[in-house]
């Protein structure tokens, strides 16, 4: 039976290790990195000149977007030029691409405000991960091989980033525990045992709304 998730993962929670795992688990697609390659290929911008392009918003998230057109084809059509690009079209590119991945019915999907996207889907199950601030940073500098100052600045920005990004676009705070059904905090729990959690979870909401 097809699953369908959203993960929301604060920064040293391990959305980037448990999602391939969860999409393993279930036999779906792990959509991440996918997205902004499908936003790509859906706005055709230069990487060049949207580099230089300043969104004027306070969000790393649209440069990493900008950033991942370096594998546009270069042998494809002349790219729209980035001067009549704004921050809301990279939204609306974004939200078509998980669309279109909610569409097949089945997918785990990390990050992109896809709880708020996806929370009229009662196919969907909407997951959070969480926790502490200093189990984060301890488990940033563990996984990253970060040393203290990094992780914390690398946490700040990250937290930041998508708290800034889900207030601008959607007016919602990404921690507000109604967005999700489950609040998971990951710095307290196994990955093997969150994975398995959240298997479980996923695999009854697909058969409580099967047909």
């Amino acid at each position: 039976m097809s699953a369908l998730v959203t993960l929301s993962s604060s920064y040293g929670a391990a959305g980037g290790v448990i999602g391939p795992e969860l999409a393993q688990s279930l036999g779906v697609p792990f959509v991440d990195r996918a997205i902004p390659l499908g936003v790509a290929e859906d706005l055709d911008v230069a990487l060049d000149d949207a580099v230089a392009h300043d969104m004027r918003l306070a969000s790393s998230f649209l440069e990493r977007v900008l950033r991942s057109f370096a594998s546009a084809d270069p042998g494809g059509p002349a790219p729209l030029p980035v001067e009549q690009l704004t921050p809301d079209e990279f939204r609306r590119a974004t939200e078509a691409v998980i669309s279109r991945q909610a569409a097949s019915g089945e997918g785990v999907i990390l990050g992109r405000a896809g709880a708020i996207l996806l929370r009229d889907d009662p196919r969907v199950l909407r997951v959070r991960l969480d926790g502490p601030r200093d189990r984060r940073i301890r488990r940033a500098m563990q996984m990253g091989g970060l040393d203290e100052a990094t992780a914390k600045r690398a946490l700040s920005k990250a937290d930041r980033t998508h708290e800034t990004y889900v207030k601008h676009f959607y007016n919602a705070d990404i921690h507000d525990p109604r967005l999700y059904h489950l609040v998971i905090d990951t710095t307290a729990i196994s990955t093997d045992a969150c994975v398995e959690a959240l298997a479980v979870a996923a695999r009854s909401r697909a058969e409580l709304h099967a047909g």
